[in-house]
């Protein structure tokens, strides 16, 4: 039995340091002005952002970069999309027809092909050090946009853990649903527990931790506080409801897909509604070594429905202008394949996309060779694309804070906004 799993009745120090994190030091913000990168020339467009999160690392050439007509591109025709002269898979018809509100970037490039490492780096725009837990992109979010007293979490993570609040501390890492569409877990009091009951409870443990605060000066207790606090006001908020998408009418849910997936991005849809700051929702499968193009396939029938209908539906409800959409994964794939019929690690050249939130649609930027493998025309580092997010939402892309450490650490590593995709 490790720390976390430890009743109090065991414990009562080893209780209080339970899931309680480093408690990052107080951080002070300063801003840097810099032409090529100051959000303040560019008008922010959205309040909330969901990403799309393509776990294993999707196919660029058999997904949003076709390349039809080469041995590398496989058996996937291109079709035409809502966007003229874009083409993307056939297995996106649905997608196809959202084009005129897409931005494809076709350019991503970087340099980490192992997954743990390239997973950072997508979530938090910084190559992993061993000496700074950087905080996610949706802890950035967080931190500065979101409302510490309000009823649900700035920053929720449907069917993945993504990354956490790095040195800002678990009270801006992700809310966790690994089944999306569902309430959250441990929502209802205990057996014979009443409100009173339950409020009673929590002035005891404040008690407690009150006194172990003043016997070992720990300031992590302050952000266990933060943590449950959040648990309680959103246990009892009808805000709550907004995870739980079977209230939705069954043709809005079926046109989202009947998979985790499809209810993630119906209930990230209706989180967003809510006031959430940042959902990601992960779809898990695209790490495709052995049988890419039937697997593939499968994983495009599950993302076309979900991805195209969630575009769609914020359009229809007025909400698109102020949610940005962002498909993307770790990397692309080779578009050389394997002996075994699969695509490997590729992180030299793959794609990304974009939606809403005062992004410019019905375009392309940047191009890759004739079958996929360099970036020939507008590279876009990671760094350069959480810059263009994080202009989006209204935050400096170059705002530096200090790590516990004392190390400053900007928002995006001297990413630059790629302004060609910007209203």
């Amino acid at each position: 039995m490790n720390d976390r799993d430890k009743p109090f009745v065991i414990d009562r120090r080893r209780l209080l340091q339970a899931g309680m994190g480093g408690l990052g030091a107080w951080l002070a913000g300063r801003w840097f002005s810099a032409p090529e990168a100051s959000a303040a020339e560019v008008k922010p467009g959205a309040d909330a952002c969901i990403v799309l999160w393509m776990g294993g690392g999707p196919s660029h050439v058999d997904t949003f970069d076709p390349k039809p007509g080469t041995k590398e591109g496989g058996p996937f025709r291109a079709i035409k999309t809502s966007a003229k002269g874009v083409s993307i898979s056939e297995h996106l018809p649905r997608v196809a027809a959202e084009a005129h509100r897409l931005a494809i970037l076709r350019g991503m490039t970087s340099r980490e092909g192992s997954h743990e490492r390239a997973r950072q780096l997508a979530h938090t725009g910084h190559v992993p050090n061993p000496t700074v837990d950087h905080p996610a992109l949706g802890a950035w979010v967080s931190k500065k946009r979101g409302d510490p007293k309000a009823a649900l979490p700035a920053f929720v993570s449907l069917g993945g853990p993504s990354a956490g609040g790095g040195f800002f501390g678990r009270g801006h890492g992700p809310f966790v649903v690994r089944e999306p569409g569902r309430p959250p877990e441990d929502m209802a009091y205990g057996p014979g527990v009443s409100a009173t009951r339950f409020d009673r409870r929590r002035a005891a443990l404040a008690a407690l931790e009150d006194s172990f605060e003043k016997e070992t000066h720990s300031a992590a207790v302050s952000e266990r506080r933060v943590v449950f606090d959040q648990a309680v006001r959103m246990m009892r908020s009808p805000a709550a409801a907004a995870f739980d998408v079977s209230s939705e009418p069954l043709a809005v849910r079926e046109a989202y897909g009947d998979t985790a997936f499809g209810r993630g991005c119906l209930a990230a849809r209706r989180l967003v509604e809510a006031g959430v700051r940042f959902v990601e929702v992960t779809l898990d499968g695209w790490d495709t070594h052995d049988d890419n193009f039937e697997r593939t396939k499968r994983q495009m029938g599950v993302l076309d429905p979900a991805m195209s209908t969630l575009i769609r539906d914020l359009a229809e409800r007025g909400k698109l202008d102020r949610t940005l959409v962002v498909w993307m994964g770790e990397f692309g794939r080779t578009p050389r394949l394997n002996g075994r019929g699969g695509r490997d690690h590729h992180p030299a050249a793959w794609s990304a996309v974009l939606a809403g939130g005062g992004v410019r649609g019905g375009i392309t930027l940047g191009a890759t060779d004739l079958i996929g493998e360099k970036v020939v025309e507008r590279p876009v580092p990671v760094a350069d694309l959480f810059a263009t997010i994080t202009t989006a939402m209204g935050l400096d892309p170059l705002e530096t804070v200090n790590s516990p450490g004392g190390r400053p650490i900007t928002l995006t590593d001297g990413g630059q906004v790629v302004r060609e995709i910007l209203l």
